[in-house]
C-alpha cells in the first residue's frame, strides 16, 4: 500500500460510527412523506372529482405543478442543506409539507387546489429522496451504497402501506377529512424525527463569498456547465420519463389485451417488488463496473424490458416475469441516480449539485402523465408507446456512453472519503 493510499485509509477509519438512528429515522420518513404527499394522491384522485365536480385535468394538473415546482425548489434545497445540514431543512419542510396537505383538504376552488399542491411541492424538495441521499451520502461515504439501498428498500413500502390505509381511510371519511388524519401522521410522524434524529455532525460546504466567490464554488459552477453534467443529467432525465411512463401506463397496456383489471393490478404490483430486487442487486453491480459502465448496463436493461412488456402477450406467468424484470431495471435505477453525482464528481457540495442534477428528471416525472398521454395518441396504441419509451431508454443510455467523464478531486468530509475509486472498479470503467 503506497502512502497516499495509506492516507487515506487512515481517514476512513477514523469516520465516526456510522449513524444508524438517522437511517432509521429516514426510513421511517421517507415512507409517510412519500406515502401522503405522492401514493395517496391516486388513490383519493377519483373520490375529488366526483365530490369537486372539478375535471380530471385540473385535479392532475395541480398534482403536476405540485412536482413541478418541487424539481425547481429542489435546486435552493439543495444549497441550503449543503449550507446548514438536513436537520433544519427536513424539519422545515415537514412542517411545511403538513401545512399544504391541510391546505389541499380545506381547498374551496381549483386555484387553491393547485396552489396547495405548489406548496406541498416546495415541502417534497426537502423531504423526498433528494435530502435524504445528500444527507446519507454525506454522513456514510464510502459505505453509502449499502445505506442508499436500505433507505430505497423500506422506502419502497411507502405506496405497500398508505395506498391501502388511505382507501380504508375513504371508506369512512371523505377525502378531505382523509387528508386531514394523513397530515395528522405527517406532522406526527416526521417532525420530531427529522428534528430529533438527524444529528450527526454536519460540516458546511457553503461557498464561502469573498472577492466574488471562491474556489469551491467557481469549481461547483464549472462542474454544472460541464459537457459531462448536462449530457448526464439529459440521459437520466430521458430514461426517468421512460420508466416513470411505462409504470404509469403498465396497467391500461394490460387490461387494453384483454388482461382483467385485477390481474393487471398484480402485474403492476410485481413491478414494484422487482424494484427491491434491482435495489439489492445494485451493491454487487457496483463492486464490478464503473460508474458509465453500470450506467449504460441499468439503461439498456430498461430499454430492452420495456420493449419487452411491448412484444409479450402471454401466458400471464411470461407477462409477470417481464414485468418483474421491468421493476429491477427501475429499482436499480433509483439508486443510479442517487450516485451518479458523488461518482463522478465526490461528495462535497452533493446537495447543490444533485439538486440541479436531478431538476430535469422531476420535471420528466410531472409531464409524465400528459406526455404519456400524447404518445399514446401519437403513436395509436398502447403497445407502440411502449416501444417508443423503450427507444427513448436506449437514447439516454447512449447519451450516457458518450458522455466525457469529467472528474474533480473529492473535499474530504466527516474525517475524509478516497479521492479515487479503486483499482479494480476503475479498470472496469469505460
Amino acid at each position: 500500500m503506497d502512502t497516499a493510499t495509506a492516507e487515506t485509509a487512515g481517514r476512513v477509519d477514523e469516520r465516526p460510527p456510522a449513524p444508524r438512528r438517522a437511517l432509521a429515522a429516514l426510513c421511517v420518513t421517507q415512507i409517510t412523506s412519500w406515502g401522503v404527499l405522492f401514493y395517496a394522491f391516486p388513490v383519493l384522485a377519483g373520490a375529488i372529482g366526483s365530490d369537486t365536480g372539478w375535471s380530471t385535468g385540473a385535479v392532475m394538473g395541480a398534482f403536476s405543478t405540485g412536482l413541478a415546482v418541487s424539481a425547481l425548489a429542489g435546486i435552493p434545497a439543495g444549497r441550503l442543506l449543503d449550507r446548514y445540514g438536513p436537520r433544519p431543512v427536513m424539519t422545515s419542510g415537514s412542517v411545511i409539507a403538513t401545512l399544504a396537505v391541510l391546505c389541499i383538504a380545506a381547498a374551496p376552488g381549483p386555484l387553491w387546489f393547485t396552489a396547495a399542491w405548489a406548496l406541498a411541492g416546495s415541502a417534497q424538495a426537502c423531504v423526498f429522496y433528494k435530502p435524504a441521499f445528500a444527507a446519507i451520502t454525506v454522513w456514510y461515504g464510502p459505505a453509502r451504497v449499502k445505506a442508499l439501498t436500505t433507505l430505497t428498500l423500506v422506502a419502497g413500502l411507502a405506496s405497500t402501506v398508505f395506498a391501502p390505509l388511505t382507501a380504508a381511510l375513504t371508506d369512512h371519511l371523505s377525502w378531505r377529512e382523509s387528508y386531514v388524519v394523513l397530515a395528522i401522521l405527517l406532522a406526527v410522524i416526521t417532525v420530531p424525527a427529522h428534528a430529533v434524529a438527524l444529528d450527526p455532525p454536519w460540516i458546511a460546504q457553503a461557498p464561502t463569498r469573498r472577492d466574488g466567490g471562491s474556489k469551491r464554488s467557481t469549481s461547483r459552477r464549472a462542474i454544472m456547465r460541464s459537457p459531462a453534467f448536462i449530457a448526464l443529467s439529459g440521459a437520466m432525465a430521458l430514461a426517468t420519463f421512460a420508466m416513470f411512463a411505462a409504470t404509469l401506463y403498465l396497467v391500461p397496456l394490460l387490461t387494453g389485451r384483454g388482461m382483467d383489471t385485477t390481474t393487471a393490478a398484480w402485474a403492476l404490483g410485481l413491478c414494484g417488488a422487482g424494484q427491491l430486487l434491482g435495489r439489492i442487486g445494485y451493491a454487487p453491480l457496483v463492486e464490478h463496473t464503473g460508474p458509465t459502465m453500470r450506467t449504460i448496463v441499468i439503461l439498456i436493461c430498461a430499454a430492452v424490458t420495456t420493449a419487452a412488456v411491448a412484444i409479450v402477450t402471454g401466458p400471464t406467468a411470461v407477462v409477470f416475469t417481464v414485468v418483474i424484470a421491468l421493476g429491477a431495471a427501475r429499482g436499480a435505477f433509483t439508486l443510479l441516480e442517487a450516485t451518479a453525482v458523488s461518482d463522478r464528481w465526490g461528495t462535497s457540495g452533493y446537495a447543490t449539485l444533485h439538486g440541479v442534477f436531478s431538476a430535469p428528471a422531476t420535471i420528466a416525472i410531472a409531464l409524465g402523465p400528459w406526455a404519456g398521454a400524447l404518445l399514446t395518441d401519437w403513436t395509436g396504441d398502447h403497445p407502440q408507446m411502449f416501444a417508443f419509451l423503450a427507444t427513448i431508454a436506449l437514447t439516454a443510455a447512449a447519451i450516457a456512453l458518450l458522455a466525457p467523464v469529467a472528474r474533480r478531486k473529492p473535499v474530504p468530509m466527516l474525517g475524509g472519503e478516497p479521492p479515487k475509486e479503486s483499482p479494480k472498479r476503475k479498470k472496469s470503467d469505460v
